[in-house]
């Protein structure tokens, strides 16, 4: 059996960047999903906030040959603080994507482990694979403000993205070709994608509803920067002694950098806190006599809201613009790049005449679907974090009381279930390949790889290169035989064929696929599961593929 590893480094498919390093340029060179050839036309999608979601869609749609222009209201996008800082193995493949994973793994603090306390106890922690082969880890910290200079780079040097800053949106138009934002000049593009924030100013031209509620608690975040002796891992503490009845969450970030969150009540001034004394005092129940040096601090409340559609017309709604989150358990950012992904491809597909304009509609179902998934998740968490009657709250004590002996009890402690992409089984670009009764539902739980769940990673070699599957992913279908079959196939649908007797030679893939004899599995450029045939026959194939892309 021929080893694989060493592990082949992340290698990004935008291969004019600097990165890989020479010696893997090859492989990246030969793949067929670099950026395909520009559209005809030149009318940009109109893409408003400059944040994360609003760039990434930016440099995922010019991948595709699709410009864009991003109208940012601010006159530059403010650079303090942490703010997000857990990004999620999947949501990295995004970003390796366009361009700045492999420089944010380098730079960020990896972490495999969470651990979870109840006044001086450790209940129990979690554990999660390390990088291995793969060469993409767990979850990396690193701060939002950081990612978005990456990315601002990345736009900068784009020919195919428009960055304009202070240009606040005040009206929207649409008709049968396009739509109009007024942002101090008319900005016209073929779609629009509102990428605005909680606030957002497209949700509210839009007529869009944000249900859900506000919690009451504050929560208190300190970036400080100090030579702490703590391990890389996430550390969750309920009802410490040095903040009793609530809650406290320590994470290391790049740069000896501690990210603090304390639940505080209602009624905290931060102003306050600082003038007294108490502020140092709080920080001192952790850093010790450690000399420290506070690098930002603000005080929040969380919020759960789900737009009421995520589409209108020729508009869009991405990341908080669609949904808002508790933070506990980083589903907000992640959740807003899975999103910019999902989109970017439709959106170009349609653009190019790839794909019916019926695709753009799966967007709304499979996206507020996994959003509503997530508010269901963060929303438990919540009400286990912050009671909201005394029955919960008494429920709550019992609970971590219990599980400080009774391990079948902390099942039920909840400190945040962590990010994950979403599961489309039931949207109408997958081709449904049996029954999913059983199908495991549970935050955290692994799925297999049925049509709909993003395609499992695993190394793998092409063109005698070693890679990574995922790599393959990005512009075109991606199709997987068990040999040579498929170059052919009857379709207009951008798509790659490899087979897995070439690629795959140690089975590492197979067995990560649950791969027959004879199956075919049809991967998206977002990564997930289109089908999964149980044979080869050119006609599925191509079925499965126009499905994929809205035409059935």
């Amino acid at each position: 059996m021929r080893a694989l590893c060493p592990c082949p480094r992340l290698i990004l498919i935008n291969s004019g960047r600097p990165w890989p390093p020479r010696a893997l340029r090859g492989a990246a060179e030969r793949r067929t999903i670099a950026r395909v050839s520009p559209v005809t036309d030149t009318e940009p999608v109109v893409i408003v906030g400059a944040g994360p979601v609003g760039l990434v869609t930016a440099l995922l749609l010019a991948r595709h040959g699709v410009p864009s222009v991003v109208l940012e209201a601010a006159a530059a996008r403010d650079p303090s603080g942490s703010r997000a800082i857990c990004f999620q193995r999947d949501v990295l493949d995004v970003l390796d994507r366009v361009g700045c994973a492999a420089p944010m793994i380098a730079r960020g603090v990896t972490w495999t482990t969470g651990r979870t306390y109840y006044r001086g106890d450790e209940l129990f922690s979690v554990t999660f694979p390390d990088a291995g082969c793969g060469g993409v880890p767990p979850w990396i910290n690193i701060s939002q403000a950081e990612v978005e200079a990456r990315l601002r780079d990345l736009a900068a040097a784009e020919p195919l993205v428009d960055v304009r800053y202070g240009h606040p949106v005040s009206g929207l138009r649409q008709d049968a070709a396009g739509i109009e934002a007024d942002a101090g000049e008319t900005v016209r593009g073929s779609h629009l994608v509102g990428a605005d924030g909680g606030h957002s100013a497209v949700r509210d031209l839009l007529g869009i509803g944000f249900p859900g509620r506000t919690f009451a608690d504050k929560f208190l975040i300190c970036d400080i920067r100090a030579d702490l002796p703590f391990p890389n891992e996430r550390r969750f503490f309920f009802d410490p002694e040095w903040n009793p009845g609530r809650q406290v969450l320590v994470h290391q970030c790049p740069d000896g950098t501690w990210r603090i969150d304390w639940q505080v009540p209602a009624d905290h001034d931060l102003d306050g806190e600082r003038r007294s004394g108490a502020l140092d005092a709080r920080i001192r129940e952790i850093a010790g006599d450690v000399p420290y040096e506070i690098v930002w601090a603000t005080v929040y409340r969380f919020h759960e809201r789900c737009a009421a559609v995520f589409a209108s017309g020729r508009a869009f709604l991405a990341g908080d613009a669609a949904h808002l989150y508790a933070p506990f358990g980083a589903r907000g950012l992640n959740s807003g790049l899975q999103d910019a992904e999902n989109l970017a491809w439709k959106l170009a597909y349609v653009r190019r005449g790839r794909a019916s304009p019926r695709l753009l509609g799966s967007y709304d179902i499979e996206r507020r679907a996994a959003a509503e998934e997530n508010l269901r998740v963060t929303t438990r968490t919540m009400e286990f974090l912050v009671p909201q009657t005394p029955e919960q709250r008494a429920r709550r004590v019992a609970s971590l009381e219990r599980a400080r002996t009774h391990p079948d009890a902390r099942a039920i402690i909840d400190s945040g279930r962590l990010a994950e992409p979403f599961w489309y089984l039931e949207s109408p670009l997958t081709t449904p390949s049996g029954p999913v009764d059983g199908f495991p539902l549970e935050p955290g739980a692994v799925r297999p790889p049925l049509p709909g769940v993003i395609c499992p990673d695993a190394p793998c070699v092409v063109g005698g290169a070693p890679t990574r599957l995922r790599s393959l992913f990005g512009t075109r279908f991606v199709v997987l035989t068990q040999d040579e079959r498929g170059a052919d196939l009857a379709t207009d649908v951008p798509y790659d064929v490899h087979a897995l007797a070439d690629i795959d030679a140690d089975g590492v893939l197979r067995t990560a696929l649950h791969a027959g004899p004879d199956t075919v599995h049809i991967v998206r450029p977002d990564g997930h599961l289109a089908a999964v045939l149980p044979s080869y026959d050119p006609e599925g194939v191509v079925a499965a593929l126009h499905r994929a892309c809205g035409r059935a």
